[in-house]
């Protein structure tokens, strides 16, 4: 096989796209030359991989809204997370949430236009008992919300019927991140491996819930560790994938690492569209600490779906200015309950023949009105 880098970046790039673009793969290779990109080459790798995300995303964005369900005080020794009660991170410390509250933090994600809404919980996962029992009321509370999945990311799971137990109380999809590479875990987490979470993920799968998995990027991984990654997820075939980048926080073995260089965040993002085409790659966490006023370049980079609001322990930006960024990219807007059609592309395996002549007027587009200051 001969090595991509005997090309031009553009002669190598151009055949590559249309071999995504008709139903084929990249190469490990091809992906770390994506990632080695510069100068120009690096605006010709967003522009490949803004037409593989149209072409089997289409240009509607998909928002998603989180709680912070159970804070502080979980086991576990992530090293990038201020929640673990390993570190001295300074962090609100509560149980879990009731009802009531779940309720109504789904209806403000409905309201900010979010077609997701994930309960998330602070330990190690899930086992029988009162806990679970808890778990499930709350996902059946998120469930009565009409015109939001209803998500939940909970940690470990070891049970299938606990899965079960899951997807019968509603649950929409289940997200339970690999972080970083398989080589590069045992750097990040020393209390659970690898292996555990990739059992998560299946299990969740086999009781036919949707399954969401990224990464955590700029915790001192190589390169080649976001690579594999990027295939590892491929291999699980998740359905959605968020691509979080590291916000230092106070007390955590990883508060004084150096934020990714944008640039750097966004050729991970194209390269992840090459990886995983037909997949909702969401960009997440970090975001604005990473990409500044680069921000509206991630979904000219491959992305098709961001977070809406906060997050765990550190805020978002304003979800006004969220849509007022997709409207300024001339993107579309699917509103909450709404499925996006079925991607036939997607099912055979190619992209589809374009739709819409250049000019054309888009389908009706409605943004949310956002009326809350909060939002």
């Amino acid at each position: 096989m001969s090595d991509p880098r005997d090309l031009s970046f553009s002669r190598w790039l151009t055949p590559l796209t249309e071999r995504v673009l008709g139903g084929g793969a990249i190469t490990r290779d091809d992906a770390l030359r994506m990632l080695e990109a510069s100068g120009a080459e690096q605006f010709e790798l967003f522009a490949a991989a803004n037409r593989v995300r149209a072409a089997f995303q289409g240009a509607d964005v998909h928002l998603c809204s989180i709680i912070n369900a159970k804070s502080g005080r979980c086991s576990e020794d992530c090293g990038f997370c201020s929640q673990s009660a390993h570190f001295a991170s300074p962090i609100p410390d509560y149980q879990l949430v009731d009802g009531d509250e779940v309720v109504r933090h789904a209806e403000a994600a409905k309201e900010r236009g979010s077609q997701a809404f994930g309960i998330v919980a602070a330990w190690k996962g899930l086992k029988k008992g009162k806990q679970l029992d808890e778990v499930l009321d709350r996902i059946r509370a998120a469930a009565s919300v009409e015109g939001v999945h209803a998500d939940a990311s909970l940690g470990l799971i070891e049970d299938p019927e606990i899965a079960a137990m899951l997807k019968d109380a509603g649950l929409h999809t289940y997200n339970h991140n690999l972080e970083t590479s398989r080589a590069h875990f045992g750097s990040i987490c020393g209390t659970h491996s690898y292996d555990d979470r990739i059992t998560t993920l299946k299990l969740l799968k086999a009781a036919g819930v949707n399954t969401c998995s990224g990464g955590i990027f700029g915790m001192g991984e190589a390169a080649a560790d976001r690579v594999d990654l990027a295939f590892e997820l491929a291999e699980l075939d998740v359905d959605v994938i968020p691509m979080n980048f590291l916000n230092p926080m106070e007390g955590t073995p990883l508060e004084d690492a150096p934020l990714l260089a944008p640039m750097d965040a966004l050729k991970t993002i194209s390269m992840f569209r090459f990886v995983n085409p037909t997949k909702e790659i969401m960009v997440a966490g970090g975001r604005e600490v990473t990409l500044r006023d680069l921000q509206p370049l991630m979904f000219v980079a491959g992305a098709s779906a961001t977070m809406a609001g906060s997050y765990l322990t550190s805020s978002g930006r304003r979800t006004a200015d969220d849509w007022q960024m997709i409207r300024d990219l001339d993107l579309e807007y699917r509103e909450p309950g709404q499925p996006r059609p079925p991607n036939e592309a997607a099912m055979l395996g190619h992209a589809p023949e374009e739709a819409d002549e250049p000019g054309a007027i888009r389908r009706g587009v409605r943004f949310p009105v956002l009326n809350r200051a909060e939002l």
